[in-house]
């Protein structure tokens, strides 16, 4: 029988709500710029994925980073390849694997918006923070 989970108090609720509602607001000013930069927010997070991947990126990989079917990510990338976003690159050793790596162009447009996000988690860090210390 699964354990009773801990009852929260309501300031536990309130600062649960507020670490969404601002998690949500970053959430949507990251959907904004996407959208800004002529890119799906989906399309970002996919970019980001890759680029942010410790060592070559798979199609599952992504998949993976995405919590989405592998079906999905082929169709994802392979939107992303139709817009010159990335590239395929079959494995040597295994036909069965692809890579997925960026394009000069992805990269550029990935350097503006993440230096944009990184800004953004700048000016929210003061907030975020107190809303987890309120959760201890």
């Amino acid at each position: 029988m699964a354990a009773t989970p801990p009852k929260l108090n309501q300031a536990e609720y309130e600062a649960l709500a507020d670490l969404r509602y601002a998690w949500r607001r970053f959430l949507r000013f990251s959907e904004q710029a996407a959208r800004t930069a002529g890119l799906a927010p989906q399309q970002h997070q996919a970019l980001l994925a890759i680029k942010g991947f410790a060592g070559p990126s798979t199609v599952g990989d992504l998949a993976e980073r995405l919590q989405m079917r592998h079906n999905s990510a082929v169709g994802l990338v392979n939107r992303l390849v139709a817009e010159k976003l990335v590239k395929r690159q079959p494995s040597t050793t295994d036909r069965r694997q692809v890579y997925v790596s960026l394009t000069s162009r992805s990269e550029s447009l990935l350097a503006s918006l993440s230096s944009a996000h990184k800004e953004q988690l700048r000016r929210l860090a003061p907030e975020l923070k107190t809303l987890l210390a309120r959760l201890r």
